[in-house]
């Protein structure tokens, strides 16, 4: 949000008292009152008193509670690899630890807020719960604070926070407008008070001071005040935000408007390609988007961020208002899930490529989005629904979304579709999910199911995905001869050379594990520099960080600490970049190990506890393949008898209790601070 914080001094006060006093405080108020940007200065005022952080859940994307817990996990840096459910994960999570959560615009899901944090203030006695919403949560023991409009210097202490408001932003927006003179200070003032002190009001105002002065502002706000009174949209009290956002539609040139109510369909921020492709058509050339996505901000109807642009709720839901009036809801949300299937589709092509990394952040910028497309095709197209589903089982499950993952493959799976690869695919994708969350029984299931489905396609690709999710459920399950089998037969018969996509690196990754787990060490390490050096001519990172993870595995079996030092690090940079926190973890332990084998053991203790952190927020049961459990332990025995007890204990709790990120960040750097 870009508008100043301005005042409230008296309402960060309430709040802050609120919270020493309440274990649930609600902000409520109308839209565009300024409650999330008073939630967050609050936040940042009390952060101190939180051990375990303070941490923020947007639910602004949010358009049904099916995956709102989701969200608020996510936010709270949990990736729960557990098949539980995870309202119950996160009661565990959050058990014993000192936090503030703020859950922001709750109205959305009201029912699922309701459930959630009436259960975590019970699993949780140290939980605190700041949330904002225009209704009330209705959980026992709530709190709400009120959050007015600003002052407009109509109370007892003259105090005028619109006004200020006001000239902060018209000294950013249009510092060559004259506002110092006592006339232009009057007009401000009645500006102010027309628009109630509301700040969406007065920011939208006061973005038109470019083209209109002062004057024909107050002039225009006062004739729509006086003649618009048609309350069925938004109720009375809400009358000076709807005129402001009315106004600003008006003088929006045409073209303008019809972006606006466009970019509505969106559920995330919008970038210049995405609106281009969504918006364009009829009156509106694609190379006219990005000079009206820029007018648009400097009107403060959309917000910048970053390369990207983000449209407030209140001023959605009027864009939403005017696309059902033009008819068009149903042919943009089409274009919209078409785009993003589209997206998908083309991020899975350029996966064995020097695009992967930008890919996959791609995918995870554009996560909302892609929910909301895949929903609408549950519902318009199944089978492009199926094919896009399965497509996400590259990037979903590596960037830690497995409840999205699990939920709407498991939708997909059950509708009435033919079989074929895209089908197979998507079974593909559920295995390797079941499997990531420890559902081992039924990922073999699915597995078996999937290889099935594959031998009927008669397709190379599909028996290679199928001879991966096999094989990551045997490594995983302590049976790495049935993993080698699996891979091998499946690459003995199938691969090609070069490889032509992403299951023959995802086979050549599981036959290499399961030869180090089945001691072929030599064989281990021979196909790992071999797959390294693909991915590297590949430019892709996923296979090279796993070649890198067994290079370093073997090199310390092998007696070689330092090369495995050098692979491990190797490791973390490329799954750092993947946003992959699995592999973090993974990396983490292998350079615990090869610090302890060198003598390190401060930084053993100190790698060791940030991989634990990462460990915490997987909450994966196996911590990686079984082979890795006893040699944990042999590393451990080395950096304590290296450091001393009392040395490693400090440095390990230290690296453990705090931020994880930074943990990574040292240990991506090799720093010896400790």
């Amino acid at each position: 949000m870009t508008t100043s914080f301005v005042g409230r001094d008296s309402e960060l006060a309430a709040v802050g008292q609120a919270l020493k006093m309440n274990r649930l405080v609600t902000l409520t108020g109308s839209g565009g009152v300024g409650k999330s940007r008073l939630a967050l200065r609050a936040a940042e005022e009390v952060r101190d008193e939180y051990a375990d952080g303070v941490w923020w859940a947007d639910l602004s994307h949010l358009y049904d509670d099916r995956l709102f817990t989701a969200t608020v996990s996510d936010a709270l840096g949990l990736l729960d690899h557990n098949p539980r459910h995870p309202i119950e994960a996160l009661s565990e999570w959050l058990a014993g630890r000192r936090v503030l959560l703020v859950l922001d615009c709750c109205e959305r899901v009201l029912n699922a807020c309701w459930e959630l944090v009436t259960e975590l203030l019970t699993a949780a006695p140290n939980l605190t719960v700041l949330a904002t919403s225009r209704q009330p949560l209705s959980v026992y023991g709530e709190h709400c604070v009120e959050v007015s409009p600003l002052s407009t210097g109509e109370d007892e202490d003259g105090d005028d926070e619109a006004v200020r408001l006001f000239r902060e932003r018209c000294a950013t927006d249009a510092p060559d407008v004259p506002i110092d003179s006592p006339e232009a200070g009057e007009i401000i003032a009645r500006i102010c008070r027309r628009l109630e002190g509301i700040p969406l009001a007065v920011e939208l105002a006061c973005a038109r001071l470019r083209e209109n002065s002062l004057t024909e502002i107050e002039e225009r706000l006062t004739s729509r005040l006086d003649t618009l009174v048609d309350e069925t949209i938004w109720p009375k009290r809400h009358r000076a935000l709807r005129t402001a956002i009315g106004w600003s539609h008006e003088l929006c040139a045409p073209l303008e408007r019809l972006v606006w109510a466009r970019l509505s369909v969106f559920h995330g921020p919008v970038d210049e390609v995405d609106a281009r492709s969504v918006c364009a058509g009829g009156p509106l050339h694609p190379d006219d988007i990005p000079m009206i996505l820029e007018r648009l901000a400097n009107q403060s109807v959309l917000q910048r961020d970053g390369y990207r642009y983000r449209m407030l709720d209140t001023v959605r839901e009027y864009g939403e208002l005017w696309l059902k009036e033009l008819g068009e809801q149903q042919i943009l949300a089409e274009r919209h899930a078409a785009h993003f299937a589209d997206i998908v589709g083309r991020a899975e092509s350029g996966w064995l490529s020097d695009q992967q990394v930008a890919w996959y952040s791609r995918i995870s910028d554009s996560h909302a989005d892609v929910r909301a497309a895949l929903d609408l095709l549950f519902v318009e197209d199944v089978d492009r629904a199926v094919e896009m589903a399965g497509r996400t089982g590259l990037f979903w499950p590596c960037c830690g979304h497995l409840y999205e993952s699990r939920d709407y493959l498991e939708r997909a799976l059950a509708l009435d579709t033919p079989e074929g690869p895209s089908r197979t695919r998507a079974l593909w994708a559920l295995g390797i999910t079941l499997t990531l969350q420890g559902d081992h029984q039924t990922a073999l299931r699915v597995g078996e199911e999937c290889a099935l489905a594959a031998q009927r396609d008669g397709s190379p690709q599909s028996i290679l995905f199928a001879a991966h999710t096999l094989g990551l459920t045997h490594l995983m399950t302590g049976n790495p001869q049935d993993a080698y089998d699996v891979s091998e037969h499946a690459l003995s018969t199938c691969a090609t050379d070069p490889p032509t996509g992403a299951p023959q690196l995802c086979c050549l990754v599981i036959r290499t594990f399961a030869l180090s787990a089945l001691g072929r060490l030599d064989e281990a390490l021979d196909k790992a520099t071999s797959l390294r050096k693909l991915s590297h001519e590949y430019g892709e990172h996923w296979a090279r960080a796993y070649a890198d993870h067994q290079l370093a595995f073997i090199n310390l079996l092998q007696g070689r600490p330092h090369e495995a030092e050098i692979h491990a690090r190797a490791m973390l940079e490329s799954k750092h970049n993947l946003n992959d926190n699995l592999g973090i973890a993974l990396g983490l332990d292998l350079l615990t190990g090869a610090n302890a084998a060198q003598g390190h053991g401060v930084e053993a203790a100190r790698t060791s506890g940030t991989g634990h952190a990462y460990w915490r927020m997987l909450g994966h049961p196996n911590r990686g393949t079984p082979e890795l459990s006893e040699i944990r332990d042999q590393w451990e025995q080395l950096a304590r008898a290296s450091a001393g007890d009392n040395a490693y204990e400090t440095a390990y709790h230290r690296a453990l209790t705090d931020d994880a990120e930074q943990g990574l960040a040292l240990a991506l750097q090799g720093h010896p601070g400790l």
